[in-house]
């Protein structure tokens, strides 16, 4: 068994979707649209064969300010510590929030916090 995709509901489909290419460099799938259901999404496949899709719906745009029950973050593996540490630079220097790290967690994990354009957290990790 293993898990297929998880997916994320955002406000600014081609924003999210070039920040996933830019960084990350997923392959996204062509854009499935439904008309009658005002619903948008890509899947984005990293080069493991994990997939994130990406969601937008009318309809859909509240976001949570504090932490609250569901999904936290998106852990994303870089390889070594050096990767962890230059991905965090670039991506705090591109102007995107650092919210902890790089740093030894105390379960040993090596790792940065970031948010994506749409605040949605990412653990960039070995």
């Amino acid at each position: 068994m293993k898990i297929e995709h998880v997916a994320i509901w955002v406000k600014d489909l081609e924003k999210m979707k070039h920040f996933y290419e830019t960084y990350f460099h997923v392959e996204a799938s062509a854009k499935y649209h439904n008309k009658k259901k005002e619903f948008e999404s890509y899947f984005l496949t990293f080069d493991a064969s994990a997939r994130l899709e990406i969601m937008r719906k009318t309809g859909i745009d509240k976001t949570s300010t504090t932490e609250h029950l569901g999904w936290a973050h998106i852990a994303i593996s870089l390889g070594d510590r050096d990767c962890v540490d230059q991905m965090t630079a670039r991506l705090k220097k591109d102007g995107y929030p650092l919210v902890n790290g790089p740093r030894l967690t105390g379960d040993g994990y090596y790792e940065s916090v970031i948010e994506d354009p749409e605040g949605n957290l990412i653990e960039l990790t070995v």
